[in-house]
C-alpha cells in the first residue's frame, strides 16, 4: 500500500506538470503582453520542477525511494580526523535541514579533544537513500590543521556509510538466536547528560561479527530497537555487496576497495576546492559545499550512473 500510494502520488504530479506545461503553451501563443512577465515565471518555474522530475526519474533501485542510515566514522588522523568528522555531520545536518528531510541521532561518540570519532543518523523522507547513496565511501580534507602549534597542513580522513532502512522483516532475515546484546553505560558530556543507569547496547550478529549500537535514547527499549534497526540494515548492505561480489566475479571484474581511494577531495589550504574523483565534478566554493551545498556533486554521480544496473545502485 506504501508502494501504490507513493507511485500514485508521482503519477499525479507528472500529470500536473503535463497540464501546466499545456496551458504556458497556450498562453504564449496568445502573444499577449499584459501576461508576459506571469508567462516568464511560470516557464522558469517550469524549468526547475522539469529539472527536479528528470533527477528522481533517475532514482530507480529498489531502496531509492526510502530513508536512509548514515554512518561517520572517523580516520587515522587523530583529533584532525575527529574535528573532520564533525564537519562532515554538521554538511549533512544542513543538507537534510535545506532538503526537508527528519533526522534522528541515534548513536554518538564524541571525541577524546574535539569533534566525534562516530555518528549514526537516521535521515527520512522520500528519496532520502537514493540521493545519499553519492556519499558513501572515504573523505579527504586538506587544511593547516588548528590543534597543530606549528600550523603544518594536515590530511584527515573519513568514511561515510550509507545504508537503506529495511522496512520490512522480508527483506532481511534476522535469528536472534544469532545476535549478541549488550547493555552499558551511555557516556555523556558530563552533568546531567550522563546516564546513570545502563541504557546504552551494543547488539552484534555472531556469525558475521557486524556490530551496531545506540545510546541516543533514555530508554533501553529503544536503544535495542534502533541498534537492532541499523544492524539490520548493514546486513541488507552485507547481502547486497555479497552479491555485487559474485556478479563482478562472474563478469571478471575487480571490486573497488573504497576504503583504500577517497571518492571526494576538500582542500582548504593552499586553495579552496572540492573535488569528487569519481565524476569529476568540483567547485572552488568549499564553504558553500561545508555548509550542506552537495546537491551539484549528487546530480553529478547520478547522471554518471544512468543506465547501469539499478537494483543495487
Amino acid at each position: 500500500m506504501k508502494k501504490l500510494a507513493r507511485l500514485q502520488k508521482e503519477v499525479s504530479a507528472w500529470r500536473s506538470l503535463q497540464t501546466r506545461l499545456r496551458e504556458a503553451r497556450e498562453l504564449s501563443e496568445l502573444d499577449d503582453d499584459s501576461i508576459r512577465a506571469d508567462l516568464e515565471t511560470e516557464i522558469a518555474d517550469l524549468e526547475k520542477e522539469t529539472d527536479q522530475r528528470e533527477l528522481k526519474a533517475m532514482l530507480a533501485g529498489d531502496y531509492d525511494s526510502g530513508d536512509a542510515l548514515l554512518s561517520i566514522n572517523a580516520g587515522a588522523g587523530g583529533t584532525d580526523s575527529q574535528d573532520w568528522s564533525a564537519m562532515l555531520l554538521r554538511m549533512y545536518l544542513r543538507w537534510a535541514e535545506d532538503s526537508g528531510y527528519k533526522v534522528d541521532v541515534l548513536d554518538q561518540t564524541a571525541g577524546e579533544e574535539a569533534g566525534i570519532k562516530s555518528v549514526t543518523l537516521a535521515i527520512s523522507g522520500e528519496y532520502a537513500y537514493g540521493y545519499l547513496k553519492s556519499e558513501k565511501g572515504v573523505h579527504r580534507l586538506v587544511r593547516i590543521s588548528p590543534f597543530d602549534s606549528n600550523a603544518r597542513r594536515h590530511t584527515s580522513f573519513t568514511q561515510v556509510e550509507i545504508l537503506p532502512q529495511v522496512e520490512s522483516d522480508e527483506e532481511i532475515e534476522l535469528n536472534m538466536n544469532d545476535v549478541k546484546i549488550e547493555s552499558f553505560r551511555a557516556g555523556g558530556a558530563g552533568g546531567q547528560n550522563v546516564q546513570k543507569n545502563d541504557t546504552a547496547i551494543r547488539v552484534t550478529h555472531i556469525p558475521t561479527g557486524l556490530v551496531a549500537s545506540c545510546q541516543n535514547e533514555r530508554s533501553q527499549t529503544q536503544n535495542r530497537e534502533n541498534a537492532l534497526r541499523v544492524l539490520k540494515a548493514r546486513l541488507l548492505e552485507l547481502k547486497r555487496e555479497q552479491e555485487e561480489a559474485e556478479i563482478a566475479k562472474l563478469k571478471g571484474q575487480l571490486m573497488k576497495n573504497e576504503w583504500g581511494s577517497q571518492i571526494r577531495s576538500y582542500v582548504l589550504h593552499p586553495y579552496q576546492m572540492v573535488k569528487d574523483h569519481r565524476t569529476e565534478h568540483e567547485v572552488g566554493n568549499a564553504a558553500g559545499v561545508l555548509d550542506g551545498d552537495l546537491d551539484g556533486f549528487i546530480q553529478a554521480y547520478l547522471r554518471m550512473n544512468v543506465g547501469k544496473s539499478t537494483g543495487a545502485s
